[in-house]
């Protein structure tokens, strides 16, 4: 059987393709990290790829708005290729600047088509600064492809200014009627709760979605920022952890996933 490939794209100013990548080796994955301009100049093609990542950072130093001119390239000189990519089933996660391109492009939370118009956004943190911390999640959805078999609270870092998910009441109800909500925002008993818990006020404490479908991924969080137990910023002092890291199970479950394909 070949081995599943992943294709991380990174642009000027993304800083996490690195450690995304990395991740997806751990998961039993061959990952390439790849220009976006590879694409579209025809030079690589997503169609070598079984998972789709768009990583952290700061991409054109989130000049307009947080990743709004990645969202536009990718849409504007890609849209058809991901697209097809999408509707092939194949898995596709945003991770903090990618969530924000996923939703600015129209990829999230796609009610109506694969990639159309943008109908959430990823405002300003409440408290009006960058904002760093470790933050409890609570897994939501029983159609995401990459949290099946995750029933426990886990726990990663956020580091974002703009992290707050916005959306209109009809939204958010479909979001909640069509179980596309993935993780919420929680204190460490698995309760709702405000600053710091929810670390930018996101509506309905959402700190992740994911497509009607459920192979596109979007989340503030940075998974792959906790793979192993050392990452954990108390590691020396819990007793028990486990050796895996939280984060790395979403992309074990796109690699078992796509593996399929």
């Amino acid at each position: 059987m070949n081995r599943v490939k992943a294709i991380v794209l990174r642009v000027a100013g993304t800083n996490c393709e690195a450690e995304t990548a990395y991740a997806f080796k751990l998961a039993g994955a061959d990952a390439d990290i790849v220009h976006m301009k590879e694409l579209y100049k025809r030079r690589r093609s997503l169609e070598e790829y079984q998972v789709l990542a768009l990583p952290g950072g700061f991409s054109y130093g989130d000049d307009v708005a947080a990743a709004k001119l990645w969202a536009n390239e990718l849409k504007y000189k890609l849209g058809k290729e991901v697209e097809r990519f999408v509707e092939e089933g194949k898995p596709v996660i945003g991770i903090c600047n990618g969530f924000q391109v996923l939703v600015k492009s129209g990829l999230l939370p796609a009610f109506e088509s694969t990639i159309g118009k943008q109908e959430a956004t990823l405002a300003f943190n409440d408290i009006g600064l960058y904002h760093d911390r470790w933050v409890y999640l609570r897994p939501e959805s029983g159609k995401c492809l990459f949290t099946r078999g995750l029933r426990k609270l886990i726990f990663l870092p956020v580091a974002h200014a703009e992290g707050k998910f916005v959306i209109g009441s009809k939204g958010l109800r479909r979001l909640e009627e069509n179980d596309q909500i993935v993780f919420r925002y929680t204190d460490e008993k698995g309760n709702l709760a405000s600053f710091p818990w929810n670390p930018n006020g996101s509506m309905g404490n959402i700190a992740g979605i994911c497509n009607p479908e459920g192979n596109v991924l979007g989340l503030m969080p940075h998974p792959e920022r906790y793979l192993h137990k050392w990452m954990h910023p108390s590691w020396t002092k819990l007793q028990n952890l486990d050796p895996e890291g939280d984060g790395l199970i979403l992309f074990r479950n796109a690699v078992k996933y796509a593996s399929r394909l």
